[in-house]
């Protein structure tokens, strides 16, 4: 029976199993930061910022980069799939933990249905006349029968997307790259002709594609709940979150500065076709269009199958702390197949609700969770303030990643997410998401607080 001290989450989740090696834990680092949002979200935010999304892209990406080593610290010093939900508990008390944890867990499973949705528009596009709910349906059995029979499969499933999408934007960075520089056969070198009006709309299209580029960064979390099923879980960390910061500049920012060079960014076409099919068809790429669908089909289905396996580890480790249904816990085979099919379960609802109540349900439940990602990068960024001061005293030989230079860059980090915060309550397409996310989080919090109360008082 856990106490309410700081100090009680456990130290690795020990039932788990630790099948995943480090090529898989390698490869979902590398891959796991060409999320979805960047081939299917990043034409809104051009379309808003214009040339200056290059800008917003590494403005969040700064931030990211922070939280990043923040949360890397923290992982390498106490492994554990419960990830920042077990750090906030062990730093700030267990109702932070409670709300950090089910918040996320929340966020994951809708995310699953949302994905789920967006491949399966992808495939009918090909097939026309076959349900999507039936295509949904199909890739939920998939990804939730790979994360119940073993956490291998999790990984194997997730190094081969991670190598498509790798190899994908790789290919479209270095064709970029040549037409740029004028190299590319049968193409003519744009030059700065496309980035004459950095600001086309002014500051406020800064702040949308700033926003837009925030949010596209969700994932990256996923190989520290990973790395506590690995075979070396503090060289895992150590080693995804200290690479972290060229695979952002690289993957993110370079693609945006690639499209906004090469295609005008008031184009129809960047938002209708999506950036990059927009820019493969300004080289005359033949098949472009159908190549790109291949690979935002894959970062779709790598999405799922990522968000099935955290948030069924997000799940488990709430429950082996107490906080939670204790079926959810259950754990043979060295997986949580209770929590595995519960996510999935969820994830199947969201979709339902797609359809059954489109016009109010499911959009209340898409702005629920439209801030989820900046409340746990709160709690990460105060989880590292108290407990980096609690390892130098205790045990700094567990500091294998630290903080650059702490707590100065802690507190711009929070400086960064409050701004946020203030930016998103000013514009009107993501008030309601705050305040929605707002009002999940109070709940949250009050019945954490009100669990951690009643187990201080119980004999």
């Amino acid at each position: 029976m856990p106490s309410t001290t700081v100090g009680t989450p456990p130290e690795s989740d020990a039932p788990l199993s630790h099948g995943l090696k480090q090529r898989h834990l390698s490869m979902i680092a590398l891959g796991g930061v060409i999320g979805a949002g960047l081939f299917v979200g990043s034409g809104a935010g051009i379309a808003a910022a214009g040339p200056s999304i290059v800008l917003a892209y590494a403005l969040s990406g700064l931030l990211v980069m922070l939280v990043m080593r923040m949360l890397g610290e923290m992982s390498a010093a106490h492994p554990s799939s419960g990830s920042f939900s077990a750090h906030a508990e062990r730093a700030i008390g267990p109702w932070a933990g409670f709300t950090a944890g089910w918040s996320f867990w929340v966020l994951l499973c809708t995310a699953v249905g949302l994905e789920g949705i967006g491949a399966a528009k992808i495939v009918t596009g090909w097939l026309p006349g076959t349900p999507e709910w039936a295509w949904v349906a199909l890739f939920m059995l998939v990804f939730c029968g790979a994360n119940l029979a073993a956490v291998k499969n999790f990984g194997e499933f997730e190094f081969w997307f991670a190598a498509l999408k790798v190899g994908a934007i790789t290919l479209f960075l270095a064709l970029g790259v040549l037409a740029i520089a004028g190299v590319l056969p049968g193409t003519d070198s744009p030059g700065a002709a496309h980035l004459t009006d950095l600001f086309p709309n002014g500051g406020e299209g800064l702040v949308v594609g700033l926003l837009a580029s925030v949010f596209a960064y969700g994932g990256l979390e996923t190989v520290t709940i990973a790395a506590a099923e690995s075979e070396d879980p503090v060289r895992g960390v150590a080693s995804a979150v200290r690479t972290a910061m060229w695979r952002i500049a690289l993957f993110y920012v370079g693609s945006m500065a690639v499209v906004v060079t090469l295609v005008p960014w008031d184009s129809e076409e960047v938002v209708a076709k999506g950036p990059y099919v927009a820019a493969l068809d300004q080289l005359g790429i033949p098949g472009a269009g159908q190549l790109m669908n291949v690979v935002v089909l894959a970062a779709l289905l790598s999405a799922m199958n990522a968000n099935v396996y955290g948030a069924s580890r997000i799940a488990y480790s709430l429950v082996a702390r107490g906080q939670g249904p204790k079926a959810l816990g259950r754990v043979s085979g060295g997986v949580p197949r209770v929590a595995v099919l519960a996510s999935c379960a969820f994830g199947f609802l969201c979709v339902l609700l797609s359809y059954w109540r489109p016009d109010d349900v499911f959009p209340w439940l898409l702005n629920m969770i439209g801030a989820v990602i900046l409340v746990v990068w709160i709690f990460v960024a105060v989880s590292q303030l108290r407990l980096r001061a609690r390892l130098e005293r205790e045990a700094p030989e567990r500091l294998a990643v630290r903080m650059w230079a702490f707590p100065v860059l802690t507190w711009v980090a929070l400086a960064g997410m409050a701004a946020i915060l203030v930016l998103m309550a000013r514009e009107p397409g993501t008030r309601v998401q705050l305040y929605s996310t707002g009002a999940m989080t109070a709940v949250l919090a009050a019945a954490g607080y009100a669990w951690q109360r009643r187990r201080a008082t119980s004999p």
